[in-house]
């Protein structure tokens, strides 16, 4: 029998352009939040919009989008009292980010994770993302 990784999962955020490719990337466990670098990947970026899921509708969220200058495009949560509006049609566009996931995901180093220390899975991800806009 083989010893357990326990604890070795990793969620990869990433903040991408209008044409798929990645910009800011940033790494957490698990079971944090999506929320958690929301704010820290937006800092210091330009945008006009900033479309995401629903997992990022919070109004701190909206504030650092909206303090970026952006217009967030984000459905809201269904169980808000008051949900915010956002365009529908912009939000079709957010498939771009699925996209450059599947291109990371298509190196087996990524999609199975199999670096053991957190730096040099980011690492692995950084190099596969500056492939990625070498393309």
């Amino acid at each position: 029998m083989g010893r357990s990784r326990g604890g070795l999962t990793t969620k990869i955020h990433l903040l991408a352009d209008s044409f798929g490719r990645p910009v800011a990337i940033a790494l957490t466990p698990g079971q944090a939040h999506d929320l958690t670098p929301a704010a820290a990947l937006l800092a210091g970026q330009q945008a006009r919009y900033v479309l995401a899921d629903r997992a990022y509708d919070a109004k701190h969220m909206r504030e650092a989008v909206e303090a970026i200058g952006a217009e967030p495009v984000i459905p809201p949560n269904p169980t808000r009292k008051h949900p915010a509006t956002y365009d529908r049609t912009r939000y079709r566009q957010r498939n771009q980010i699925e996209r450059l996931v599947s291109r990371l995901k298509r190196f087996r180093r990524i999609a199975t994770r199999y670096d053991r220390r957190a730096i040099y899975f980011l690492a692995a991800v950084q190099l596969v993302a500056a492939l990625d806009w070498m393309r």
